[in-house]
């Protein structure tokens, strides 16, 4: 089950990275500077790769046995 996860978050990645590079590529189509497009594309795609971390690691992390009381 654990290789699954990962074989899916791998995928998830792979289509994740390819996204990355088409908004780059739209934020440079008609950009002028530098800043047209790294100001836009940084505070569009960080927040995305931030989140997609953080859900594969919450995937990929072993939950502890509970604890008898």
């Amino acid at each position: 089950m654990r290789v699954l996860r990962i074989v899916g978050i791998i995928v998830a990645f792979v289509a994740l990275l390819a996204g990355t590079v088409m908004v780059f590529l739209t934020f440079d189509r008609n950009s002028h500077s530098a800043s047209d497009t790294l100001r836009p594309f940084i505070i569009t795609m960080l927040p995305v790769w931030a989140v997609a971390i953080a859900g594969a690691w919450a995937l990929l992390r072993t939950s502890a046995p509970p604890k008898d009381a």
